[in-house]
């Protein structure tokens, strides 16, 4: 069945200019949820006991254990576990599954599976925000920082990623379609122009900006705290919830504007909204974690392999499979090299680079459309 899948993938994908919706998969979706909810809950076991500090899996147990019968549990594994695993395990969830279904949307607005949030500048628009608020925030933008407080980075995160999103929007599509050598040229020209903005500020930075800005840019979860994971999650979570609303749009996009505009979607009311609710998502998460790659890529298009392009059951999906794999990474990230810690953007490269150059190479017929 898998190889017969992967023969027809085109068809599966949904990326062809008619697409093919292959027969009713609600069944086989339904399974593939509720397989990726347990894959998440194993990967936050694993994330909750899995690490350099000595707690393990049966500490880890002990703890659960002392929290349904009020027993006794060491203050070095309740410190361990509640002050830097869980925020660190609850941000990875969040920023994981908001990567996720910012690239399915994003896909689903373009029509084609090469669009996410890192690969086409966004991130780095909302990473130029987000650096701007680090290096300027105590002279320059200080009396917004004093206004906003904890959400003063999401906020700046969340301008850069909106302003580039409309600008490669503007910049790629044309009479209701888009040029993918379009996308993806003007998705390099911004990253290039925003890594030269960010270049600038950096260079105004003082050392300790500096060395919080060098790990920040690898990608990381390092830094996870409660402070942070409250900042972002109300951001995110509101997005969340307002994916499956974009679900029918999405699907009637599939077959063009045209179509959508006969059964009812308000196209430009429905573009505003999926370009900030993706903008919004995509800020908060480089505005705490920096550039992570590739997320949006592997989670979409792996489910639509799986269970083809139907956006009522990809979001979700792309929602669960996107926190659990940024999870596992963050577990191989702070277990490979301990005691030290690799940033988490380095292995969602290794993973996501090879990924996309399948990609390309599956679809070189119509890279050049």
């Amino acid at each position: 069945m898998f190889l017969s899948m992967l023969m027809n993938k085109r068809a599966l994908i949904g990326w062809n200019k008619k697409p093919v919706f292959e027969g009713d998969r609600s069944s086989l979706a339904r399974w593939v949820i509720s397989v990726l909810t347990i894959l998440l809950l194993i990967a936050m076991v694993a994330s909750l006991s899995i690490g350099p500090a000595g707690v393990t899996f049966v500490d880890f147990i002990s703890y659960m254990k002392a929290i349904f019968t009020e027993n006794e549990v060491s203050d070095r594994n309740r410190l361990i576990i509640e002050t830097i695993r869980m925020p660190r395990l609850i941000m990875g969830i969040l920023i994981g599954a908001a990567l996720a279904v910012c690239g399915a949307v994003m896909q689903g607005l373009f029509r084609n599976p090469l669009a996410d949030p890192g690969i086409v500048g966004v991130s780095s628009g909302a990473g130029l925000g987000a650096v701007s608020m680090i290096v300027l925030g105590g002279t320059l933008f200080a009396p917004l920082t004093d206004i906003l407080g904890v959400f003063t980075l999401p906020v700046a995160a969340f301008l850069g990623a909106l302003i580039v999103t409309l600008v490669l929007y503007r910049l790629s599509t044309s009479n209701g379609e888009t040029s993918i050598a379009m996308l993806l040229l003007g998705g390099i020209a911004i990253a290039a122009l925003a890594a030269a903005l960010t270049g600038i500020l950096i260079y105004l930075a003082d050392d300790q900006q500096l060395r919080d800005l060098t790990f920040w840019g690898l990608g990381s979860l390092a830094g996870a705290t409660w402070i942070k994971s409250i900042s972002i999650g109300p951001i995110i979570i509101l997005c969340l919830i307002c994916t499956p609303f974009l679900a029918k749009g999405l699907n009637a996009l599939a077959l063009g504007e045209a179509a959508a505009h006969h059964v009812g979607i308000p196209i430009q009311k429905f573009k505003t909204m999926a370009i900030v609710m993706v903008a919004a998502a995509t800020g908060a998460a480089v505005a705490v974690s920096g550039g992570i790659g590739f997320v949006g890529i592997i989670a979409p298009h792996t489910l639509r392999l799986l269970m083809g392009p139907d956006n009522k059951y990809l979001l979700p999906a792309s929602a669960l499979l996107g926190a659990t794999f940024l999870t596992i990474c963050d577990v191989i990230c702070r277990t490979i090299a301990a005691p030290s810690e690799l940033p988490i953007g380095i292995i969602t490269a290794l993973i996501g680079a090879p990924f996309f150059l399948w990609i390309l190479m599956s679809r070189r017929g119509f890279v050049g459309e």
